[in-house]
């Protein structure tokens, strides 16, 4: 039975974390204490500091010895069977899809362990559920999330080589990623190269795209891929013969940079090998392309919206709320800073891009007609392309019959990929760019292998070292929660993806996923207290973490968001139902 002093032991340590949040959240939607930047700097210090340096004291300081197998097997049954009704579900029916499969395992299976769970459950159920708290978050870390990454990146990996080589993307036999690219999740624009070597393979590689953000942000336009439609696909600059060859690509698939104008000649075309040049820009005038050039004299083409990437379009304005800011929490974003620029600056490949799609990229192709060579060692590529062989035709705005019939016979065909093997290193490479990256990765791997040597060996932390490391992750949960109530005042909305939609997210975060933990722990054996801890922890509120990938890749984020922010307001009543009903 639960008793008024158990009641209030559980307020004493959840009420605090709320006051730092609601402190927060006043500061910058009320009372206008901090500006947006400073936000970006106290979210960096977050993440870059006190929650990894949080998640080292718990784990290290933990007995990994004396951990609940029985419990963790409870936990990961339950994410196991999550992930097969799901596999399930995406396989065998029409409404299944990879992006749904990846948001409802978040919804139902992650929850916010380090920062709610292990103060919460501390709270209700005493210091050994603590513990267990702290086992969870280290399988959450070094298995679980990077599961998520995995899926993502795979995601990400189909979404690039469907759009860049939809019906000859089963030849690719490697790709090779440039050193700089940390992710494929469409948050800078790429670009990619493929040629036959003396294997008659198809090689591809990805690199960063020439197109500079200056030039994608001035037009307004976001730059399209070409899709090769032919089986042949040829390097400009074969690795057997460094002569440029003709390529045979679709008619239509030369097309313009969607309103972009054409101050452009063939030597822009073919001027770094297969990869095309942007063409420059004259912002004084209306594009258009002269007389004499694309087979039609001087076909105009509407100008560009200049507000269309505007600060404020972009989600850069005030510090009122009323532009959308996205606060990247408790992970290190795949960008060039350790937190990407999500206050005052443009997220570069983000604020342009659509919700499915990984990665826009310029790109322009040569129809199967003349191309004559002026040189043969000429590597600059400079062509003498017939005029009636170009089309500058803006390819979402292609509305032919022929086309309109194609799309729509391939609408139900699964997309060609490579073969597994070349998928699953593109992934696994991909994965470790972006683990190696992450702060908490490197937490919690010391941490556990510290409280491996030091519960072996009874070896003590240096009191310096221990001292250093406490200062800041004693600071962890309160600065965890106040960067949180940062994100909530910062949203235009907290209901971001509809009532509908919402209440749907509430139901498989509060309800699916403590039914599905009640099912894996009675089917291992779990009972008792044991089993309460274990339900109470499934109905915590949504975990940062897959957020922040859910935002970086693109895929339902506005759930997430609402899953994160809505979640955290109901979650204190929700789990005291919990705690109550199952204590009676």
């Amino acid at each position: 039975m639960i008793t008024g002093s158990d009641f209030y032991h559980v307020m004493t340590a959840m009420v605090p974390l709320y006051v730092a949040m609601i402190l927060a959240y006043g500061s910058v939607r009320w009372w206008k204490i901090f500006t947006p930047d400073q936000c970006s700097g106290i979210n960096r210090f977050v993440a870059l500091f006190a929650v990894p340096l949080l998640s080292f004291h718990f784990i290290a300081s933990n007995d990994p010895y004396a951990m609940n197998f029985r419990f963790l097997a409870a936990d990961t049954l339950q994410k196991l069977i999550v992930l097969a009704a799901l596999f399930l579900w995406s396989t065998l029916t029409r409404r299944g899809s990879l992006d749904w499969t990846i948001t409802l395992f978040s919804l139902s299976t992650l929850p916010n362990t380090l920062v709610m769970g292990i103060p919460l459950l501390k709270g209700m159920y005493g210091p050994f559920s603590g513990s267990l708290m702290v086992q969870i978050v280290v399988l959450q870390c070094i298995i679980w999330y990077t599961l998520m990454l995995f899926m993502f990146e795979y995601r990400a990996a189909r979404i690039l080589i469907s759009e860049q080589f939809p019906d000859t993307a089963a030849s690719i036999v490697s790709i090779h990623v440039d050193s700089d690219i940390v992710s494929l999740d469409g948050r800078q624009p790429l670009e990619t190269e493929a040629e036959v070597r003396g294997d008659g393979k198809v090689h591809v590689t990805v690199r960063r795209s020439n197109a500079s953000r200056s030039d994608i942000y001035r037009t307004g336009t976001t730059p399209r891929p070409s899709n090769l439609t032919n089986a042949e696909i040829y390097s400009l600059q074969s690795s057997r013969n460094p002569t440029p060859r003709g390529s045979s690509f679709n008619h239509a698939d030369f097309y313009s940079v969607m309103g972009r104008g054409s101050n452009f000649g063939p030597a822009d075309v073919y001027s770094r090998g297969p990869t095309p040049r942007p063409s420059n820009y004259d912002e004084e005038s209306k594009p258009r392309f002269p007389h004499g050039q694309g087979g039609g004299g001087g076909a105009q083409y509407p100008a560009p919206n200049p507000g269309m990437f505007s600060p404020k379009s972009a989600g850069v304005g005030g510090a009122n709320g009323n532009a959308r800011r996205d606060l990247h929490m408790f992970v290190w974003s795949s960008s060039t800073s350790p937190v990407s620029d999500v206050f005052g600056n443009h997220e570069y490949g983000a604020a342009y891009r659509n919700n499915t799609d990984a990665t826009k990229e310029l790109r322009l192709a040569v129809s199967p007609g003349k191309v004559e060579s002026h040189g043969e060692n000429n590597r600059e590529g400079h062509y003498n392309l017939e005029r009636n062989e170009l089309s500058f035709t803006n390819r979402e705005n292609n509305n032919s019959g022929a086309s309109q019939a194609a799309k729509a016979g391939d609408a139900g065909k699964p997309k060609p990929m490579p073969p597994t093997s070349v998928m699953t290193k593109l992934i696994l490479i991909m994965v470790w760019r972006k683990l190696i990256r992450n702060p908490n990765t490197y937490s919690s791997l010391f941490g556990l292998t510290w409280s491996l040597v030091s519960f072996k060996w009874n070896v003590e932390m240096p009191a310096i070292i221990a001292k250093s490391i406490s200062i800041l992750s004693d600071a962890g949960l309160g600065m965890a929660m106040f960067s949180l109530g940062l994100f909530m005042a910062l949203q235009p909305r907290m209901i971001a993806c509809g009532n509908s939609t919402a209440a749907f997210a509430m139901a498989v975060r509060f309800l699916t996923g403590p039914a599905v933990m009640a099912a894996a722990s009675i089917a291992v054996g779990v009972r008792g207290v044991l089993l309460h801890v274990a339900i109470v922890q499934a109905a915590l509120p949504q975990g940062i973490v897959p957020f922040v990938f859910a935002k970086e890749y693109g895929v339902h984020p506005d759930i997430l968001s609402t899953a994160v922010i809505f979640g955290m307001l109901i979650a204190l009543p929700i789990t005291l139902l919990y705690y109550i009903l199952l204590g009676i």
